[in-house]
């Protein structure tokens, strides 16, 4: 080292154990290096374990305030440090990782595993927090809840287990965390390392110039000639919808679908199969058969058999006019191919935009020159302002972690300071794909009265711009930026005392309603004529397409239906698991969700989805994919009330802020939403909306 770089180091401080001196306290992205991470998890542990210390040698008696919100807290003087550092490290891990950070992350997952067993199965803590919990009379009901959320905490992470239960668990834990971890850097580095790479432009038939202009844009920053497809979505989707080229349609869906099964490093499928064991264990070791029981006890549906009951309806509902869509694209691919043509998982697409081109004379390129990506933004926030009376600026002094990011100030209907808002929008190399909502700092209310207001992110991958034209989204995409917008305002209008009953802080079965109610107005011709207008000419969305918009917004939909209940029933199934799961994961997935397939679908073919199923190996949705269904019926249910009153009454809209978006977990879900909708809500609507059968709403 030398001279000058030692002085740099001795006098340069660790951004993290410092005011960050950024709007709003904002994370200073552009001074962090990746070795600070490791630093300040060491001294965030330290610190964690010293608030520990001093809230277990306290010699008063337990009390709410000394025990539970101090375990809530861990503040006593500090910022949470390991919390900050936390937030940060884990959204950049998903959002814009490489080689260093996949490293940190493989040291730190089991010491911060470790430090979270030695916070849960403290036996003096658990004392306190149990003496607290006998006695919990004279709470407020946040109160009530944040004490029964840490007893419960506590005990579902094995404070009630013998010291020989205890280790086994911190064992079982420890590994389950870091397969998780081994799950999502597979599935990165497996998807990012496939490409197809065309040089004869013969073999791009059949593409839209928009997709050709991307895949040219790709072939340029890395440096080959022609055009460059990847397995990212804005890419993947046009080539299976549009390319004339069969065998490369079939070289795409095969990469795609073949994911981290290959006979390499980077194999998904006994990592799955250990993790399934794992949370087996994990789950009968603290006295539930299943780990879906386990799971399903903080959920709506709160029985692994009401789960079942939702995805059985709905395949009895939706599965007879699946079965006619299906029909529908054969017969369209016999006709165009010949009799003998035998239709294959990768001509789906193609020949499902033939029948949508037949029946309605739509598809997304149609749309796309009047979905440009700032009229989009420029659309979604005034939305958000039609119903709720904010407004978003764009701060550019907020400091960002790629230049593709924007980030916003926002701010409430009497122009008070609300919450920073992230917009990342385009997929690249170090970025896992699909879309999610994430913090960078939550909601809380500390303990001087300050109402410490969050500061939410939204990750996607949307359609990228290219030399000659804007980000032109599709309408699907569109839809993707209305759920994931829907789950920030769910942070932004947090209001809570405590942090961790704040914004999506909600039962998982619960927390896609504010998303997925918003994606209903995609459809909406109120909505579209407020922002959707030509890119290069201004006009408007013409009336003719608005009214094929609305016509379509149907197509295909049991079949979606079906695609979704089939992923719900794949899940439910490994997680239902009594005995040790030693299955061949290919075959047993293929039974799995059988009931819910339709005949001659290829479901012979040696694919998997098990082994890139991030919601349920890796993310927080394991035992509780149906929740996207689940939700559903909800968001269908209270989007009823905004059409018969209208899509943008604010009266509506502030019963739904009040009572849903604003509450977080304070309360029993089912409690928040009977109190913005006046009773429970039914599968009748979601009918209804989807055009399946004659319901009542």
């Amino acid at each position: 080292m030398s001279g000058k770089e030692y002085i740099e180091k001795e006098s340069r401080k660790n951004p993290f154990f410092e005011e960050y001196h950024t709007p709003h306290d904002t994370v200073p992205f552009h001074r962090i290096r990746v070795e600070d991470f490791e630093e300040a998890f060491m001294e965030g542990i330290r610190r964690d374990n010293e608030q520990i210390e001093k809230t277990i040698s306290n010699p008063e008696k337990p009390t709410f305030e000394n025990t539970i919100v101090n375990t809530e807290e861990d503040k006593d003087g500090y910022y949470d440090l390991l919390g900050r550092v936390s937030a940060v490290f884990f959204n950049m891990l998903s959002a814009e990782t490489n080689d260093e950070m996949d490293a940190l992350a493989q040291k730190m997952q089991p010491i911060l595993t470790k430090h979270a067993n030695d916070v849960r199965l403290n036996k003096r803590l658990f004392e306190r927090v149990k003496t607290v919990y006998r006695r919990r009379s004279k709470l407020t009901p946040e109160e009530r809840m944040l004490l029964e959320n840490c007893y419960d905490g506590f005990v579902r992470s094995g404070a009630l287990l013998d010291e020989d239960g205890k280790e086994k668990l911190r064992q079982l834990t420890e590994e389950v965390s870091m397969l998780s971890l081994q799950f999502s850097q597979n599935l990165l580095k497996e998807n990012k390392a496939f490409c197809l790479h065309i040089t004869d432009e013969k073999q791009l038939d059949g593409l839209p110039e928009t997709a050709r202009e991307a895949a040219a844009q790709t072939a340029r920053e890395q440096n080959k000639e022609g055009w460059v497809f990847t397995l990212d979505m804005p890419s993947y989707s046009p080539f299976m919808t549009y390319s004339t080229q069969r065998e490369l349609r079939k070289e795409m869906y095969m990469a795609r679908n073949t994911v981290c099964m290959h006979e390499n490093n980077e194999n998904n499928l006994e990592i799955c199969k250990r993790i399934v064991n794992l949370r087996r264990e994990i789950a009968q070791l603290l006295g539930y058969k299943t780990y879906a029981s386990y799971v399903l006890k903080h959920r709506m549906a709160s029985k692994v058999r009401n789960v079942y009951i939702l995805l059985y309806r709905l395949i009895a509902a939706y599965k007879p006019t699946a079965i006619q869509e299906y029909k529908q694209i054969r017969i369209l691919a016999k006709k165009t191919e010949g009799k003998g043509f035998e239709m294959k998982p990768w001509d789906l697409g193609y020949y499902s935009h033939k029948l949508q081109l037949k029946k309605y004379n739509l598809d997304s390129e149609m749309l796309r020159p009047y979905f440009e990506l700032s009229k989009v933004i420029d659309g979604v926030f005034g939305l958000a302002n039609r119903l709720y009376g904010i407004t978003f600026k764009e701060n550019k002094e907020i400091p960002v972690y790629h230049p593709d990011v924007k980030a916003y100030e926002v701010f409430d209907k009497d122009g008070s300071y609300l919450a920073v808002f992230y917009a990342d929008f385009h997929p690249r190399k170090g970025k896992q794909g699909g879309a999610w909502m994430t913090e960078f700092q939550g909601q809380w209310i500390d303990r001087k009265g300050v109402n410490v207001r969050p500061h939410v992110s939204v990750v996607m991958n949307l359609t990228k711009p290219t030399e000659e034209k804007p980000a032109l989204l599709t309408l699907g995409e569109v839809e993707t930026f209305l759920h994931e917008f829907g789950h920030s305002l769910h942070g932004m209008f947090a209001n809570t005392r405590f942090e961790s009953l704040s914004g999506t802080n909600v039962w998982w079965d619960f927390v896609e309603l504010p998303s997925q109610f918003m994606e209903n107005y995609a459809v909406e011709k109120e909505f579209l004529r407020t922002f959707a207008f030509h890119y290069q000419t201004g006009e408007p969305l013409p009336e003719n397409l608005i009214r094929r918009i609305v016509r379509s917004r149907n197509f295909n939909v049991a079949m979606g239906c079906l695609r979704q209940v089939s992923l719900g029933l794949l899940d439910m199934a490994y997680y239902t698991q009594k005995q040790e799961f030693t299955k061949d994961i290919i075959a047993f997935e293929k039974t799995a969700w059988k009931k819910a397939m339709l005949p001659r679908q290829g479901t012979n073919l040696d694919t998997c989805m098990t082994v890139q199923f991030s919601h349920i190996m890796a993310g927080g949705y394991a035992a509780g994919y149906y929740s996207y269904k689940w939700a559903e019926v909800l968001d269908a249910d209270a989007f009823g009330v905004f059409k018969r009153k209208g899509i943008f009454d604010p009266k509506t809209a502030q019963s739904f802020r009040d009572n849903i978006l604003s509450k977080g977990g304070t309360e029993h879900p089912m409690a928040l939403y009977e109190r913005f909708r006046g009773k429970k809500p039914t599968i009748d609507a979601l009918l209804k909306r989807n055009g399946i059968g004659k319901q009542k709403q």
